[in-house]
This record gives C-alpha cells, structure tokens and sequence, in this order.
C-alpha cells in the first residue's frame, strides 16, 4: 500500500504530469475514504489535499471534473552495476624524459 513518505507520478488522461510526496494520509468521517496532503515536487512548490478512496491512493484510476486521475507509486531504480575495476595501477612507460607522477604515492606521503 502507498503510505506517507512515498513518491507518486500523478497520471492525466493517462499521461505523465507530476511527481508529488504523501505528506499525510488522514481518515475521512466516511469510511474508506481518505484525506491525502500531497506536496507536488515543482516549482513552485505547494501542497493540495484530495479526499480519496483507500483503492485510489493504491493506483485505481478515478475521475475529476469528469477527466481521468491516477496515482502510481515511484520506485528509486537500481543503480546499473559498474564493471570491476582492477585496482593495480599500471606501471607508466617511460616516454622520451617524461615522468608520470602517481596519485596513490602522493597520498601516501
């Protein structure tokens, strides 16, 4: 279930249009309805509270002023996995009197 603290994607006729954080999830005086504070993550930030049923806050589609509304919980996404790394550091060639200065000798000093 969707609780306070979770990031939602605010759908529009089926479209994206803006992210928004459950601030607040309040019972109503009916049962299984909802008061919601949402705090919408644009600029200029504000908050708006809907009365919702406990299925909408959870991704059911309902209607407002007759136009199609969806609330869909954000996941962070995993991280990709970096490719390991050898951590030897390779001996620098000599190039014609240049010098290659290590970064991991300096530190160590």
């Amino acid at each position: 279930m969707t609780a306070e603290g979770d990031i939602v994607l605010i759908y529009f006729e089926g479209k994206p249009l803006v992210f928004a954080r459950i601030e607040n999830i309040l019972p109503d005086s009916k049962p299984a309805w909802y008061h919601v504070k949402l705090l919408m993550l644009q600029v200029p930030v504000h908050t708006i509270t809907w009365i919702l049923r406990d299925s909408y806050i959870d991704g059911a589609e309902f209607t407002m002023n007759g136009k199609k509304v969806r609330l869909e919980r954000v996941f962070c996404p995993k991280d990709p996995e970096e490719p390991k790394r050898d951590k030897k550091i390779p001996e620098a060639k000599d190039s014609g009197g240049a010098r290659v200065i290590s970064f991991a000798d300096l530190k160590k000093k």
